[in-house]
């Protein structure tokens, strides 16, 4: 059951800290970096704005962020999937791309995920234990798996989502950061080509199922100690930047969640970013992105009573899977991972339930060393210029 708390005063929406990034900085701080994204066509979009904001200081077309399957787009690769086989809008419906940078000092690649978790999905996790590791893994599945898997879609995700952090746990290396991007708002009314016509009475209900399911998303991946990037907060006053179709997103929108994306892995990585909020020539200035009405769109149906800062109180978790033993406990002294350094007023900021946190030594753990990005090229070597 699904209970929210209205608060009376709206609040008016916070200034997100994170830097605007230029491409010279992002090729320093992804320098050497083997990024991994996994998920649905808005994390096709965010793949590919990583990859033209590695290249250049643009902001994607609207036709490149509408295009599916493509062979190559801003010198990426289609390796599988696309249209180098059918396009459909099937759950079996595949799409890797890869960008290699021309120093060959960037590799970026995307798998496109109709499941949290799957047979696919463990092919993925296959070849990234034989190939090169991973140092950045960015995932998100939420939509397709509420939606197009029956009527027990909730049930089934909460424990794919517990198997996906089982695995990804076990897979991973220890130097690998991985973040779970929650989904971002729905629209009042939901068109996007995942929903069949023949499902589009669940359109209604799927914005709700959304934020449970972010809920479960985010709590779990706290659960294992891995990072959560919350996109449904952060963009729930930029309804401007929706499209009509009430999932997708325009290019103002992917810059500003690459921004964010960006400067959460910094943070992450003891990386000193640049002191500056805004780039000379951009569209918008950063506190001009959202658009404040307390009447319009906090991405929940009004008739459940969740107003501006209402607070989110889901039911309790399902039992968890049988999980790998704890490989010992680490405080770190610079970043501490899977706790919020700044806690937000977000519907999703609610007392921890499930499993204790499995405190894994991971890389961002670690003592490091607190680095900065500067204007000079990045070393051929696998070090920070410093």
């Amino acid at each position: 059951m699904v209970f929210c708390l209205e608060n009376k005063e709206p609040r008016r929406p916070l200034r997100s800290a994170m830097v605007h990034f230029q491409a010279s900085e992002v090729q320093q701080l992804l320098h050497n970096k083997f990024v991994v994204i996994l998920g649905d066509s808005i994390q096709r979009a965010v793949y590919k704005d990583l990859v033209l904001l590695l290249q250049k200081d643009s902001l994607l077309t609207a036709a490149q962020l509408k295009a599916k399957g493509e062979l190559s787009f801003e010198q990426d690769q289609l390796v599988a999937g696309g249209q180098l086989g059918e396009l459909h809008n099937g759950t079996q419906y595949r799409e890797v791309r890869q960008f290699c940078s021309g120093s060959g000092h960037h590799l970026v690649r995307f798998y496109f995920l109709t499941r949290v978790y799957s047979e696919y999905l463990e092919g993925v996790l296959e070849e990234l234990t034989y190939g090169p590791a991973p140092d950045l893994v960015i995932i998100n599945s939420c939509l397709w798996d509420l939606s197009r898997y029956g009527r027990c879609s909730m049930e089934s995700y909460r424990e794919n989502l517990e198997r996906v952090f089982v695995r990804m746990d076990q897979v991973l290396p220890d130097s690998c950061l991985l973040v779970w991007n929650m989904a971002m708002p729905l629209g009042e009314r939901v068109t996007g080509g995942f929903l069949l016509p023949e499902l589009q009475p669940l359109a209604g209900s799927l914005r709700r199922d959304v934020v449970e399911g972010n809920f479960y998303s985010a709590t779990l991946a706290g659960d294992y100690c891995f990072d959560v990037l919350d996109l449904h907060f952060h963009f729930r006053h930029a309804v401007q930047h929706r499209h009509r179709d009430g999932v997708h997103w325009d290019q103002h929108a992917h810059r500003h969640l690459s921004h964010l994306l960006l400067s959460h892995v910094a943070d992450a990585w003891g990386v000193e970013l640049p002191k500056r909020d805004y780039l000379p020539g951009q569209p918008f200035l950063p506190h001009e992105f959202f658009n404040y009405n307390p009447t319009e769109d906090f991405s929940m149906p009004p008739h459940l009573g969740c107003g501006p800062g209402g607070n989110f109180v889901p039911g309790p978790l399902p039992p968890p899977v049988s999980s790998p033993i704890p490989q010992g406990q680490h405080r770190g002294p610079v970043v501490h991972r899977g706790i919020p350094r700044c806690v937000h007023n977000s519907p999703y900021h609610v007392p921890r339930m499930g499993a204790p946190c499995k405190q894994r030594l991971r890389h961002s753990d670690r003592l490091i060393h607190t680095y900065k990005l500067d204007r000079r090229p990045p070393a051929h070597s696998g070090t920070w210029p410093v």
